[in-house]
């Protein structure tokens, strides 16, 4: 079994080879683009140091502080697949939030497309359950809101159509243009065809393209794609938006990493034993199986949404916090890791729990979606390693799953045993440094300390920055409304570049390939569980020790309860 998947890989690595003899690999190392800077909305949230700041006082600052690239031109914004769930459900939500609180440029126009023929009081309505709007409050700005929408229904692979929106465009003057391709990939060709044939803007005008993911299936697709889209626009008109690069907690890796002394010496494989990444969810594929089933969880979060973590975890520290500086030492981190080892992948998929109520009674071949006799996993647990200096020797541990115990998503950083420990066997446990993504956003590192009392034991406890407690009254910006303002701001910090894709795809593309031909069972898991006993077992040889004896005490200002880490 293991000789069958080391030959995919090496044959992967032969076209790897082969594509760059034949220089079909995506540019990398990029120069940086003056202006491409650091999110300013990061800037201003990370000088919010008072607890009890108004929500009023944080959209000021950032007003202050956002420069919109080709600032007091007009933009028009238009949303491809605007009849589908993500436009209602997240696009046009997100720029109405943006809209209410003054973020976008003044001039700025919303005109959505798709084959469903639509008005625009259709939009609103689909939309309004997802937005959000404070009935007496919003009420003005929101129908100020849609007097800006427009809609036109057209097909996506005729020109004429196409025709139609960009008449509808050229309506609102010369301006800048942006394109949310909120659609799925099969239509992504013949769009981005008619996009560049007939709707770009001209003059000084900029447009700009952002794909929702996937971004392929594996390597091949992934080149075939980005092959594609190269041919057509250039790679600073490009935004492959993955909306994990958007999360307050993944923005503040870096700030975490390089504005704190305290870690530069000890952030290697000298001080730390291994490196967990998770992404946990409490329910299952609700209905949707067919989609997810031809995904999976590998390809829907561990090969992306991990992935571009892992890279912030471990990259060196750029020369600057320019776009491409960024980006390319990200590449250099992917392109130091290996496709991983079988040995080193534990594969699962969830089952039903006879004594649970509802949804957590059904497994997931008892969606009617899935296909019958699926070995789709629903959860994997994968060890990397990245082959440089800094990380030799340390695991990377990516854990992701569905119907699992709660919803997660962390980083948790475990350094070794104190040398030469003088205290009682088994009373000193590891120090961990703790970046929680979702929920409740916090930073914490577990330490030891002494007991209370007469005695000189130890017990775990921590240093802790619970946003919920130290921002109080500051709402975080949603991950879709920084990364859609960046895309007004020219700022491509936060967006997958082709090389970062063609590298993703090298490393995960071998284990897919394996699992799609030789179709391995996916060990069985109880819904609401922990995921499978393997996959903790593979966590334990990978050098992580979880104990169990850590507890979160909540203090009297934070909403999170006591519990079990």
């Amino acid at each position: 079994m293991f000789k069958k998947y080391n030959e995919l890989v090496e044959a992967k690595r032969g076209q790897v080879h082969l594509g760059l003899q034949l220089g079909r690999r995506p540019p990398y190392e990029q120069v940086s683009y003056p202006g491409q800077t650091i999110s300013q909305t990061e800037m201003a949230s990370s000088d919010l140091y008072m607890k009890n700041v108004s929500v009023e006082e944080v959209l000021a600052k950032i007003r202050d502080e956002v420069e919109h690239e080709g600032h007091g031109a007009s933009h028009v914004f238009v949303i491809l697949g605007a009849s589908g769930d993500l436009a209602k459900k997240k696009i046009y939500p997100t720029l109405w939030w943006l809209f209410r609180d003054g973020l976008l440029p003044p001039k700025t126009y919303f005109i959505g497309y798709a084959r469903t023929k639509l008005t625009i009081e259709d939009v609103q309505k689909n939309c309004l359950p997802y937005m959000k709007v404070a009935k007496e409050d919003e009420a003005g700005k929101l129908k100020e809101f849609f007097k800006l929408n427009d809609y036109v229904a057209g097909s996506y692979d005729q020109t004429q159509d196409f025709v139609k929106l960009n008449k509808a465009i050229e309506a609102k003057g010369s301006s800048n243009r942006l394109f949310y391709m909120a659609l799925p990939p099969s239509v992504f060709e013949p769009v981005t065809l008619n996009i560049k044939a007939v709707c770009m803007s001209k003059g000084d005008k900029w447009t700009r393209i952002v794909v929702e993911k996937p971004f392929g299936k594996d390597l091949e697709s992934s080149n075939r794609l980005s092959s594609h889209l190269s041919a057509l626009f250039k790679e600073e008109e490009l935004y492959r938006i993955d909306h994990y690069l958007g999360k307050e907690m993944v923005q503040n890796l870096m700030v975490l990493r390089f504005g704190n002394r305290i870690f530069s010496p000890i952030w290697n494989r000298d001080n730390i034993a291994s490196i967990v990444i998770s992404f946990k969810e409490p329910f299952g594929t609700q209905g949707r199986g067919g989609y997810f089933d031809e995904f999976g969880i590998l390809r829907d979060v561990m090969q992306n949404h991990l992935l571009q973590i892992l890279t912030l975890v471990a990259m060196e520290k750029p020369p600057s916090t320019h776009a491409e500086d960024i980006r390319n030492e990200k590449v250099k981190v992917l392109k130091s890791i290996p496709p991983p080892d079988l040995k080193n992948v534990v594969l699962g998929q969830y089952i039903g729990d006879p004594k649970g109520s509802g949804e957590a009674q059904l497994g997931y071949l008892d969606d009617p979606t899935v296909p019958k006799g699926s070995v789709t996993p629903t959860f994997a647990t994968v060890a990397l390693f990245v082959k440089n200096e800094r990380w030799d020797g340390v695991p990377f541990i990516l854990r992701c799953g569905k119907a699992l115990n709660e919803r997660k998503a962390e980083v948790r950083v475990q350094f070794k045993d104190v040398a030469g420990d003088i205290f009682p066997k088994g009373e000193v446990k590891r120090n961990e440094l703790v970046i929680r993504v979702q929920p409740s956003e916090a930073i914490y590192m577990k330490m030891m300390a002494k007991t209370p009392g007469m005695s000189i034991s130890c017990e775990e406890s921590e240093l802790d920055l619970t946003y919920g407690s130290r921002y109080r009254g500051v709402n975080m910006p949603d991950a879709y409304e920084r990364l859609i303002l960046d895309v007004f701001m020219g700022s491509q910090i936060h967006f997958v570049r082709s090389d970062e894709l063609f590298e993703a795809w090298r490393i995960f593309t071998p284990l897919l390939h394996y699992i799609e031909e030789h179709k391995p069972k996916p060990i069985d898991y109880v819904y609401g569980s922990r995921g499978p006993m393997e996959s903790d077992e593979l966590m334990i040889k990978n050098d992580f020790r979880y104990t169990g004896s850590y507890k979160w005490r909540s203090n009297s200002i934070s909403p999170f309860p006591t519990k079990q880490i």
